[in-house]
């Protein structure tokens, strides 16, 4: 992930309804959520959850599928991850142990999608 990257998925994420979404999804992990699921649990209206989950797509940071008569948004997990390798790639002045943590392969991602 680059700056240009990194500063998008931020400005999708610097809001607290959209930061919401995106731990709900990630809470749900690859499966998802339809979006009626997500307008209830973050407590919006559909049209406004229709509206943070489009800038949340347009950041790169969840992906929409059509399931029958409804569309379910997960969380990009390779995306999130790379969110915070991008934060972490320089860490803890030479002592990468600190942060091998936080840079470890996600739960829900191929070990071999890891960059």
């Amino acid at each position: 992930m680059d700056e240009r990257q990194a500063l998008i998925a931020f400005g999708a994420m610097s809001q607290e309804t959209r930061l919401k979404i995106v731990r709900l999804l990630v809470k749900a992990g690859p499966d998802g959520m339809a979006a009626g699921t997500i307008a209830e649990a973050a407590g919006v209206s559909a049209s406004n959850v229709s509206f943070h989950l489009k800038e949340l797509e347009r950041g790169g940071l969840v992906a929409a599928r059509r399931d029958s008569r409804s569309i379910v948004y997960s969380a990009e997990f390779q995306a999130l991850s790379g969110l915070i390798r991008f934060l972490m790639e320089d860490c803890c002045a030479g002592n990468p142990a600190i942060c091998q943590p936080a840079l470890a392969p996600s739960c829900c991602e191929p070990a071999d999608s890891v960059q």
